[in-house]
């Protein structure tokens, strides 16, 4: 050390902690203070104290996600397609989305755009545990499909189930889902509309659609829409955005249609639809009087009657029976049922 320098490294010391040294002046504005500025500015900031106690409104919210959250699930699904260059058989990632818990059974409730077309459906739940997924059932017209696993009881949460035929707008609502595949992801808005109607992937309509302004995103399909209790009053299933991504109009399948269609879909694997099997152009008494009714025949087949063209030799030689028959078709007003 040269003569002297520890007499003037003493001093600068001295300055910087009277805080005479590195003062910030305008000069220096911009500019890092030094290693040897030692005052408020380069110092953690005071933490504020929290209130006592949070909102009701947050703690009732808090509340419902963490039960909630605990039914909430993450769809992933694949599909199998072949190289173009090698023909070697590949998996692809083909989409994701949510779903929830509907039963200690192992069904899981989603959209039907979430599994379209997948070879294999992965399932996570809460615990981040993965399962492998069957395909139970579907109904493209309503955008619902069940999914089912094998897991153990005490890893299935159902969620509890509401009503929307009573909701009104302006009610709080929450959503939860794994948007962009950030899982568990809550959102909360309010009822913005009631009774919208939405096309669905078979371009069948959707009656009673529930609108709501909780942001929901892509990742978001096959989530639920709960009220403030908690309750499922709705399946998230598709927004309205000129860009894709949320813009505050989002619609979600009401509880009360998917409470009638997924009980179906569980037995049947499909929506099973009330028909009566008949359809003619011409009303019953004008085919009985045309000429060439002789050509038509009316058969009862188990508890209905079928009109069709085959021979009239086959089932009747007596114009009164066909009248007769015609005359209790026409009765019957019937028509097909969608």
């Amino acid at each position: 050390m040269f003569p002297g320098m520890a007499v003037v490294l003493a001093v600068m010391l001295q300055l910087a902690g009277e805080g005479q040294w590195c003062d910030v002046t305008a000069a220096e504005w911009g500019k890092p203070l030094g290693a040897l500025y030692d005052g408020v500015e380069v110092r953690p900031r005071t933490v504020t104290p929290a209130p006592t106690e949070l909102g009701p409104d947050e703690r009732a919210t808090m509340a419902v996600f963490e039960r909630a959250t605990k039914s909430v699930v993450f769809i992933s699904n694949t599909a199998i397609q072949r190289d173009f260059w090698s023909f070697d058989i590949l998996e692809v990632p083909q989409g994701s989305g949510s779903g929830f818990v509907w039963n200690k059974q192992g069904h899981i409730v989603t959209n039907f755009h979430v599994i379209y077309g997948a070879n294999t459906i992965k399932v996570t739940l809460a615990d981040r545990s993965e399962h492998q997924a069957k395909l139970v059932g579907a109904d493209p017209d309503h955008d619902l499909a069940v999914l089912q696993i094998q897991a153990p009881e005490s890893l299935l949460e159902p969620l509890a189930i509401g009503s929307s035929h009573d909701l009104r707008v302006g009610q709080k609502v929450l959503a939860i889902g794994n948007p962009f595949g950030l899982d568990h992801s809550l959102t909360t808005g309010v009822v913005s509309a009631l009774g919208r109607t939405i096309k669905s992937l078979s371009n069948r309509t959707i009656e009673g659609v529930v609108q709501t302004d909780a942001a929901i995103n892509p990742g978001n399909s096959g989530g639920p829409l709960l009220d403030s209790a908690g309750r499922l009053i709705g399946v998230n299933t598709q927004i309205i955005s000129p860009s894709g991504a949320y813009a505050g109009v989002g619609f979600a399948v009401p509880v009360d249609t998917v409470n009638r269609i997924v009980p179906e879909l569980i037995k049947h694997g499909k929506l099973i639809r009330p028909g009566l099997g008949v359809s003619v152009p011409v009303s019953w008494a004008e085919l009985a009087s045309l000429k060439s009714a002789a050509q038509w025949t009316v058969r009862n087949v188990g508890d209905r009657l079928e009109v069709g063209n085959a021979p009239w030799k086959d089932y009747s030689r007596s114009a009164r029976n066909i009248t007769t028959a015609m005359k209790r078709l026409d009765s019957l007003q019937s028509r097909r049922v969608a």
